[in-house]
């Protein structure tokens, strides 16, 4: 180890009282917090300690030596923005570190320049901790916002049994190719799966119908009629009706109608049923 990283090694011995410093640093006062930022900075001040003894520079987080602590400081973040925190929160809990470590080194048998050796490496260190933290931080939550956003996806398109036979699709809000990937998908596994042979997509939700919406309708229509099935078109409104006419959108040969139940009864139909009031 260049003797520049010396004294933060030395201060780093023993990560105990670091992290008692570093705790009372935060001021934290809730004893079921305390007990969880203190597993989270020992985890980070026993790494950070191998670290530096294995001669590593700690101005480059990214070398092999540094694995373990990276390990350690992308559980953080991940962790941290899982439970909703900010990547500012995270960030200023990592940079808290700065003052134990600079009264760590704080040591009657260091010279001047050994101090100013020390506070630069800690400082430099933590600075480095912090922006990995924040960067990590980020990634995760990206992360879990895409998972969100597909999962809502999922909900806002379910495929619904109606009848025997029969499956449908009520679409609600902007249909794009990424949701209309997923709905093509989701309805062609639900035709397999339960060998229905008509499908209903249901538009009523959709608040405009424009070329991309009508070609992304078209694909999902014509995978269907691959799979072997047939497809009608509900909920076209006067409107959608309209619009689709001005666009020129050719829908000959499929089957639309302006409600939902208008093509339910019209599947039925179709499948052999006949659905009576009873007087």
């Amino acid at each position: 180890m260049s003797s520049q990283h010396a004294p933060l090694r030395q201060a780093l011995s023993d990560h105990e009282p670091v992290v008692d410093a570093w705790l009372a640093e935060l001021g934290i006062k809730d004893p079921a917090q305390l007990r969880s930022m203190r597993i989270e900075g020992s985890d980070i001040v026993r790494a950070l300690g191998q670290g530096v003894e294995s001669g590593a520079d700690p101005s480059n987080l990214q070398a092999p030596a540094w694995a373990g602590l990276r390990d350690t400081l992308e559980n953080l973040s991940r962790s941290r923005a899982a439970k909703g925190e900010s990547a500012g929160d995270t960030s200023e809990f990592v940079l808290a570190l700065k003052k134990p470590l600079f009264d760590a080194l704080q040591r009657p048998d260091l010279t001047p320049e050994q101090l100013i050796a020390g506070v630069w490496s800690a400082s430099t260190v933590v600075d480095r901790l912090a922006q990995h933290t924040a960067s990590t931080f980020q990634k995760s939550r990206e992360e879990i916002i895409r998972r969100q956003q597909d999962d809502l996806l999922e909900l806002s398109t379910p495929v619904i049994k109606l009848w025997e036979g029969v499956l449908a699709v009520p679409m609600i809000g902007v249909l794009d190719s990424n949701r209309t990937q997923i709905v093509m998908e989701a309805l062609l596994q639900q035709i397999v799966d339960s060998g229905s042979g008509l499908a209903i997509i249901d538009i009523t939700g959709v608040p405009t119908v424009d070329t991309l919406v009508a070609q992304h309708l078209l694909k999902t229509v014509t995978a269907i009629h691959l799979m072997g099935a047939d497809c009608i078109i509900s909920g076209i409104r006067p409107q959608i009706a309209q619009t689709i006419m001005h666009l020129g959108i050719d829908l000959q040969g499929i089957t639309t109608k302006a409600t939902l139940a208008d093509a339910l009864a019209v599947a039925l139909q179709r499948n052999g049923w006949r659905v009576s009031r009873e007087k």
